[in-house]
């Protein structure tokens, strides 16, 4: 710890921190070329063991769930809310599996700006920071490596 505020105004500066960065990241995701979000890097490819994203609906139930869970993609994003892939087309498809591909990358730099907190926060915080980065951004991350491995099995399928 760096600075030494009291423990509420850290609390308080954390709060804003998550809320700065978290809209800093999204409206920068925003920018990311076509390109770029075409292809999954080291972070956000899916691997052997989630069998294409049914690891998540069979340990978690994600179905179950991922529709309940805030959506906030469409406040800079041009083509609005991902609740649905719309249109079911070749093209459709890839247009949403490179919005996961986007969405993911953003809940996993948001996460990844934990350790700012370690600057202000003392330890027992700085934990609680911590758990509150995971469990605010890993549902995110489940849910679209999750649709992710369903729009890569249509697309393997040839899905027209």
């Amino acid at each position: 710890m760096i600075v030494q505020p009291s423990d509420g105004w850290a609390v308080l500066i954390s709060s804003i921190t998550w809320a700065t960065v978290s809209v800093a990241v999204g409206w920068a995701a925003t920018r990311w070329s076509p390109d770029r979000l075409s292809r999954t890097g080291p972070v956000t490819t899916l691997r052997r063991w989630e069998r294409n994203g049914q690891f998540w609906q069979r340990t978690l139930r994600v179905r179950a769930w991922k529709d309940r869970v805030p959506e906030a993609g469409g406040l800079f994003r041009q083509g609005g809310s991902m609740r649905h892939v719309g249109s079911l087309t070749r093209e459709g498809i890839e247009g949403f599996r490179r919005d996961t591909i986007r969405a993911e990358r953003v809940h996993w730099s948001i996460l990844a700006s934990t350790p700012i907190h370690l600057v202000w926060c003392r330890p027992a915080i700085a934990a609680g920071m911590v758990a509150f980065g995971v469990l605010f951004n890993a549902p995110f991350i489940v849910v679209q490596r999750y649709n992710r491995g369903r729009l890569d099995r249509m697309l393997a399928r040839g899905h027209r």
